[in-house]
């Protein structure tokens, strides 16, 4: 098993160029399950994620090769409707088949989903809608049996929550129902707005993107002629970077970025003395000369964002006086508080906040990744520790950074990846 090797305190300066958003491409290739013709998708990032739900693709029947940063995939010779608990339970994120898959085909069998241990997300959201529309479901064995042999049929679906998977779930299905479909407490992320637009511009009647409610007049059980596509920037790995640059006290420039979707990320590290400058499509850290404490609420898009939280927890270490997190999103998402505990963090927790008190003094030690993000908010507080740490079970991390490590050392960290 791999692990990363950190030296610090370090300093970081030069460019990095972001990757495409991994939870923009999931749900984009589970939209081509939605179209007759062959796609062809460009600055796809090359993740472990990805790579999954393209082997789960693989397995009912697409074609598919990612090279460079290109995806071509041919969903027209799919021919199967079992999406196998082999490979969905090792990511949550498959359950986006479930959608597109009942849409097409009147049927299909799909596992229960896994992935990262931060909390209950269940898919009680997507299940209901879908029985809105028509759909007979059941779960048997630990597989979601969903049937609409006469298709989907439009409906009037209130989200009783926000849920991002929930939503681009149901606008693909909706793409392909019969009748209108209107969708009211949406989520709003640029995730869900690109795919949206992927469909407008492939033909599909939809309105109120970007707004809290959507209207779509499907197909009527037809498959789409869809348009090809590049995925939008990761604001997340963006918004990494950024943390990067401040708590080593760098500058670091970020290109092939989309500071509008940063902006709740940006205010926050501005509140914390930082500057940054933008263009349309870079920006550039200045740190702060001595960092501020800062209170975060963690909310739905284009509120502060959960996946920014746990690096933001990293970066408050530094910060002179009392920085809160009030994690409002999922129950189970301070799992890295112990381990930058023994990096030296003075963190308290009560119930769903967690205060930090700084500036702490960091020193390398062995510590272990709980999820995705938590994998990076260890490695950025590794940068900022006096002496050696090493961050195990990095696979996490590789489900959602690429060369996470290489783009670091081309910075100037001191940073290497080795075997157990």
């Amino acid at each position: 098993m791999d692990y990363l090797r950190i030296q610090g305190p370090t300093k970081l300066s030069g460019t990095v160029t972001i990757s495409g958003a991994k939870n923009a491409a999931l749900p984009l290739i589970t939209l081509a399950l939605l179209a007759h013709n062959p796609l062809k998708v460009t600055n796809m990032p090359e993740v472990a994620d990805i790579k999954t739900l393209l082997k789960l693709l693989q397995n009912l029947g697409a074609s598919c090769t990612l090279e460079n940063h290109v995806l071509n995939i041919d969903t027209s010779t799919v021919n199967h409707t079992m999406a196998n608990y082999d490979i969905v339970k090792t990511m949550r994120a498959s359950i986006l088949v479930l959608g597109p898959l009942l849409a097409r085909f009147g049927h299909c069998e799909v596992s229960l989903p896994g992935g990262c241990a931060i909390g209950q997300r269940p898919i009680d959201l997507h299940l209901k809608a879908l029985e809105q529309m028509g759909a007979q479901i059941t779960i048997h064995a630990g597989y979601v049996h969903a049937q609409a042999p006469e298709g989907l049929k439009g409906a009037h679906i209130i989200f009783d929550k926000i849920t991002v998977t929930g939503t681009a779930n149901i606008v693909m299905a909706a793409a392909l129902a019969h009748g209108k479909t209107v969708l009211v407490n949406c989520a709003k992320e640029p995730e869900v707005v690109q795919l949206c637009e992927i469909l407008r511009d492939s033909g599909i009647d939809i309105t109120g993107i970007g707004t809290s409610e959507l209207v779509i007049v499907g197909t009527g059980g037809k498959t789409i002629d869809m348009v090809d596509f590049e995925v939008i920037p990761d604001r997340i790995e963006a918004g990494t970077y950024l943390c990067a640059g401040a708590i080593t006290n760098s500058v670091i420039t970020l290109e092939r970025v989309r500071p509008d979707h940063l902006d709740a990320v940006t205010a926050k590290l501005e509140q914390m003395g930082c500057r940054i400058e933008s263009t349309e499509n870079t920006m550039t850290i200045y740190p702060a000369t001595e960092l501020k404490h800062v209170d975060i609420i963690t909310q739905e898009y284009p509120a502060f964002p959960t996946d920014m939280q746990a690096q933001f927890l990293a970066l408050a270490t530094l910060a002179k006086g009392a920085s809160t997190i009030d994690e409002r999103l999922f129950e189970n998402r301070f799992m890295h508080v112990s381990e930058l505990q023994r990096l030296g963090a003075d963190i308290k927790l009560s119930g769903h906040v967690a205060t930090v008190i700084g500036p702490c003094e960091l020193f390398g030690a062995d510590v272990m990744a709980t999820d995705l993000r938590a994998s990076s908010a260890l490695v950025l507080a590794a940068m900022a520790a006096e002496g050696t740490t090493n961050v195990h079970r990095i696979y996490h991390l590789d489900r959602g950074y690429e060369n996470l490590e290489l783009k670091l050392q081309a910075l100037g960290a001191k940073i290497e990846r080795l075997k157990e």
